[in-house]
């Protein structure tokens, strides 16, 4: 995993309190055993800490998963609209700190203000969405085979679940994790991305602040090849829930696998919108200028891939071009900017070495593919937005997740290549297309190789009570969000009552 570069610190950034730069382990606050640390730096000016905060290993790992197996049974006996009451409550604190947040947030990974904003509303709306399936827990009832005997089945809790987190979107995915683990009676440890130290801090202060009982949910701060790693192997730990790379979660799928511990996966993306002739062109320009370019490309939703219909595509793309070039990159904290820095020195050097494989496999560069010129950027981790034209399908930057501001326009003769070369990747996380033709967007609909779909809209956009993920290499099958999450944290058990008073075998009983 990448990490923030050490240099020197000029100056301390979070407020005293509201980034606790500890982990908090039952109810205590806690640094790391050994005293190790590491430092968050600001990715638009790199000599300004964050925070510093504890490099945590086994034996952190080790005690928040005692604290968490420790608060397990009563919080599975705590009856679940009161665990609905306690998320009503939690969504009421981050109301209150919204701002604080989404300024942190800012601070810490980059993206602009108003999607800071965006990604806090995003946990608080979670929050309140899965505050009411406290009371719809539902199971199923059934009739038996067998007379005078009664049939059901119901939702139980997993144990302790392990949550591990990435950094683009340091408060709402968390959210989307723990809300539901613990409305299901799971407890919770905690590991947030090491960019996102701060953010996971703060997240997981407003839970504790907002009633959520100590051990229910832990935080241990450090880096995945120590507390990631530590979490997949405890036995005590019984699911995995990870968001991030390929790489880490084929990793981790397979350590799960040798343990049989439940694992959920949601990984890259390599997303394609698609315009067709009869398109609104403004609105398919609004949405892949967001779509591309949003949170500088570092979303596992984002646009990376334009797929364009032939007759539209030399207009669309030059008008794109000039947009893209209008784009205010700049201090995320500053309102007037459109598009912050990468996170990180690394994922810079990543991006740039793309662009050099897209201008090697001749791909045209159309604008961007450097970092900006400026005072203002000096000491940043920015890039330009970048669009590449003359891409095929087969190129590299056409197959493999960037994870920047880079997007690849793709020429196409109809709706069935549009299709086939949107499919042609070994991922599915998200789709779109642009049309006026009904009977073309159901045929979308059936045939895009996605988890996700979108007619007439970008490729981003996550609404909490709907199943997000994805198919083939994005994921595992399972889903977060919506009604679909609560099977990945509660286990099926099924009941059966004979009040007959007499021995009944099931098939063995029952006449043909």
């Amino acid at each position: 995993m990448s990490r923030k570069p050490h240099i020197s610190a000029t100056s301390q950034s979070v407020p005293s309190g509201f980034a606790r730069p500890a982990n908090l382990i039952g109810s205590a606050w806690l640094p790391a055993a050994e005293g190790r640390t590491f430092e968050s730096r600001s990715p638009a000016d790199g000599r300004k800490v964050v925070g510093v905060f504890p490099r945590s290993g086994r034996e952190e790992a080790e005690a928040a998963v005692a604290a968490a197996k420790g608060a397990y049974d009563a919080w599975r006996l705590t009856p679940p609209p009161l665990r609905g009451a306690v998320l009503r409550q939690c969504a009421a604190v981050l109301r209150e700190r919204k701002e604080a947040l989404s300024r942190l947030m800012s601070l810490e990974m980059g993206k602009p203000l108003v999607e800071s904003r965006g990604d806090v509303q995003e946990a608080i709306d979670c929050a309140e969405y899965y505050s009411g399936e406290g009371r719809r827990l539902f199971g199923d009832t059934s009739t038996s085979e067998l007379p005078s005997k009664f049939a059901m089945a119901v939702r139980v809790p997993v144990g302790v679940c392990g949550m591990i987190t990435p950094w683009n979107f340091p408060v709402a995915i968390p959210a989307w994790k723990i809300f539901p683990a613990i409305l299901c009676g799971n407890t919770v440890v905690f590991k947030p991305a090491e960019d996102a130290p701060a953010c996971g801090a703060a997240f997981a202060a407003a839970l504790r602040d907002a009633g959520v009982p100590p051990g229910v949910v832990n935080l241990v701060q450090g880096f995945g090849e120590e507390v990631g790693a530590a979490l997949v192997h405890h036995p005590d730990v019984r699911l995995i829930s990870f968001t991030g790379s390929c790489e880490t979660g084929s990793l981790i799928a397979g350590a799960c696998g040798q343990n049989l511990k439940r694992c959920s996966l949601e990984m890259g993306g390599k997303n394609a919108q698609i315009v067709m002739d009869d398109a609104d062109l403004d609105l398919a320009l609004e949405g892949a200028l967001w779509g591309a370019f949003g949170t500088a490309g570092q979303r596992c939703t984002a646009t990376s891939r334009l797929i364009l219909h032939r007759k539209i595509k030399r207009t669309f793309v030059k008008r794109l071009v000039a947009a893209a070039r209008k784009l205010r990159l700049g201090d995320p904290l500053n309102e007037r900017h459109q598009i912050g820095p990468l996170v990180n020195e690394a994922q810079r050097e990543r991006v740039e070495r793309y662009v050099a494989i897209g201008q090697e496999e001749g791909a045209k560069l159309l604008c961007g593919g450097r970092r900006p010129a400026g005072a203002a950027f000096k000491h940043g981790w920015y890039y330009e937005p970048t669009i590449f034209d003359g891409v095929t399908p087969d190129m590299r930057i056409a197959q493999e997740e960037i994870f920047g501001p880079v997007t690849a326009a793709i020429e196409v003769k109809s709706f069935e290549q549009a299709v086939e070369v949107l499919n042609g990747t070994a991922y599915g996380l998200s789709s779109s297309i642009y049309t006026r033709d009904v009977n073309r967007a159901f045929r979308a609909i059936r045939d895009l190789e996605a988890g996700i779909t979108y007619i007439n809209g970008p490729t981003i956009g996550a609404e909490v009570h709907m199943p997000f993920g994805g198919v083939k290499n994005t994921g595992n099958g399972h889903r977060e969000a919506g009604q679909a999450v609560l099977d990945v944290f509660s286990e099926w058990k099924s009941v059966y009552v004979d009040y007959s008073g007499k021995l009944q075998k099931a098939q063995i009983d029952v006449q043909a």
